[in-house]
């Protein structure tokens, strides 16, 4: 079992996501168990603005109140995955859209305030049940996966897509975590895509400013993944990152 994160700028560019879903047809066509698992934050900000909702963010994450939840669910798990899962019908891959709230497939409890701002719906990836993703792949359905995860009591939390991958990855044993980005891979400091990393390696460049933006929540994930037995994380697409354990 495969798990692919769709993200970055390529999901809103439809040459490259048309790309990006052909790759991945001819995978599973071929006999290739994959999961895909996306977030949409740019089409969340299109709707926020879109409907008069002010876009707030602290340390890299969303402020998530009430309203915004309402257009966070509506588009990651509406419209772009249902997008995803046309656009897979139109190549001829049988496809299902879910949540991560969606029989428990994604478990996150409140994220902690940090220096007194209160995140509201946002939610810290805990753990999960694959039973609903291989229920699909037995079937011969691809699951395609919403970073919406399910938190205390029933309640529906914005959780970071990247740690939402780390965890299917993790909860189904998977082989191998990719993720397929606006970005050929992580960067050295002068620029370079780094072709190999260890784990050790990449924790330390965690305390250094060469990561930064989105990759350094896809780095944690993905030491998270490779911590937690996932053999093979890829970062970027073809020729990108490859990070190992040791």
């Amino acid at each position: 079992m495969n798990v692919i994160k769709l993200g970055g700028s390529l999901l809103d560019d439809p040459v490259r996501r048309a790309e990006a879903l052909n790759a991945i047809s001819k995978q599973w066509l071929s006999g290739e168990e994959i999961v895909l698992v996306h977030g949409g934050g740019k089409h969340v900000d299109a709707n926020l603005k879109r409907l008069g909702i002010p876009k707030r963010t602290y340390a890299g994450l969303r402020v998530t109140d009430d309203d915004t939840l309402d257009v966070v669910v509506a588009t990651l798990a509406g419209s772009v995955n249902k997008m995803l899962v046309a656009e897979l019908a139109a190549i001829g891959v049988r496809s299902a859209g879910i949540s991560g709230c969606d029989a428990s497939t994604l478990t996150a409890e409140l994220h902690p305030p940090i220096d007194g701002v209160d995140f509201g719906h946002v939610g810290n990836v805990i753990g999960g049940d694959p039973a609903l993703i291989n229920a699909l792949v037995t079937s011969g359905i691809l699951p395609v996966v919403s970073s919406v995860a399910e938190g205390p009591n029933g309640t529906l939390l914005n959780v970071n897509a990247d740690s939402a991958a780390a965890a299917i990855a993790v909860s189904l044993g998977a082989e191998e975590l990719i993720f397929i980005t606006d970005v050929a891979g992580l960067l050295d400091a002068r620029g370079n895509v780094v072709a190999e990393l260890y784990a050790a390696e990449a924790e330390a460049l965690l305390g250094t400013s060469v990561v930064t933006g989105g990759m350094r929540p896809k780095l944690q994930a993905a030491l998270h993944a490779l911590g937690s037995g996932v053999r093979r994380i890829t970062i970027g697409e073809e020729g990108g990152t490859n990070l190992v354990a040791a």
